[in-house]
């Protein structure tokens, strides 16, 4: 199997390296960057970097292009006229409605893996960066059914799990759950660091919470701009029904209606539990909330604890302090299991809370 990667970043790096490494594969790498392409290579990302688009694709049984989203389709484009007719053409970039309808070829399938890190660049890539990732498929009227099973088989093979959405519904969704958070963390910054009002003085200090929620705020620009313009129709119509939700909220605070701002609390706590358990692929889990002692080693014992017991971690979230104390969020699949997780972590003399 020969597999292409257009693109050889930390997404397109770690494409080529759960194809080798989980499928065997050739892979070959083509970026405009001949420092990438070096990188690359010595990450082991590729076996080969070609000198034109035309090297990389010829033969090529799958290809991912892995471009910005500002130039995304016209690359895809540039890659199907030299594609054979039965190559598998993707992308993994986080808009995808605007690039199917410039695209429109039987040949082509947009993807989106929803995996990444706080770190961009080859040198960064993983072969397990898609275990167990939602990787959304947004298969058209014109797409053959034997290249979506086979690019279907292809990612599920590399440890994620592919689901099939239509490009319009996986815009809006990334709008609400992807790039709304984004526009907020850097709003939410702007809106604190004016807190004192004259810049010269020293801004207050934040808590956890104002961390957690402002992590992705000043992303690459480069990147996040494409985002921002390729999806703004989906981002405009959410950020308008978040000004009418807090326009709601607003409200309630102002005249003090405690009912309704306790329903409002108690509702988000449910739709976060409902949402997680989607997030973590089918089931009911239940979260743990861990106060841990911020010293080494303290994770590894929670996790061979429950490991002893055959307790799986659906996922885990690691919250750190400056004080003697942390916390660990563990989710646990089923009423039952998490009963004797909380048992187990409770024996370790640590507290545990349900969230």
């Amino acid at each position: 199997m020969k597999v292409a990667v257009v693109g050889v970043g930390l997404i397109g790096g770690s494409v080529g390296l759960a194809a080798r490494q989980r499928l065997g594969a050739h892979v070959v790498g083509y970026d405009p960057s001949a420092g990438a392409l070096d990188a690359a290579l010595t990450r082991g990302a590729i076996v080969e970097a070609c000198p034109t688009l035309e090297a990389a694709v010829a033969d090529a049984d799958f290809v991912f292009v892995a471009a910005p989203v500002q130039v995304l389709a016209g690359v895809i484009r540039d890659v199907l006229a030299v594609a054979g007719p039965d190559c598998v053409v993707t992308d993994v970039g986080s808009v995808k409605r605007i690039i199917v309808q410039e695209v429109g070829d039987h040949r082509f399938i947009g993807g989106h893996p929803l995996a990444g890190a706080e770190t961009a660049g080859v040198e960064h890539a993983r072969a397990d960066l898609f275990a167990d990732a939602t990787w959304y498929l947004t298969p058209t009227t014109e797409t053959r059914g034997s290249h979506f099973e086979q690019l279907h088989r292809f990612i599920t093979r590399i440890g994620a799990w592919p689901s099939a959405v239509e490009p319009e519904t996986h815009d809006v969704v990334m709008a609400s759950v992807s790039h709304l958070p984004h526009v907020l963390a850097n709003v939410l910054v702007a809106q604190a660091a004016r807190v004192l009002g004259d810049e010269g003085e020293r801004l207050p200090a934040t808590g956890p919470s104002f961390r957690d929620v402002t992590r992705v705020a000043g992303a690459n620009s480069a990147v996040w701009g494409g985002i921002y313009a390729a999806n703004a129709d989906a981002l405009v119509a959410a950020i308008d029904d978040l000004v009418a939700r807090l326009t709601v909220v607003r409200e309630q605070l102002a005249t003090a209606d405690a009912a309704g701002i306790a329903a409002w609390n108690d509702g988000a706590r449910e739709d976060r539990r409902r949402l997680l358990e989607a997030d973590l692929a089918g089931g009911e889990v239940l979260e743990l909330r861990v106060l841990v002692p911020n010293r080494p080693g303290i994770v590894a014992e929670i996790a061979l604890a429950l490991g002893r017991a055959t307790i799986d971690i659906v996922d885990m979230g690691l919250y750190p302090s400056s004080g003697s104390h942390g916390t660990v969020a563990l989710w646990i699949r089923g009423g039952v299991v998490a009963e004797q997780a909380e048992r187990l972590v409770r024996e370790l003399g640590l507290e545990v809370v349900r969230a």
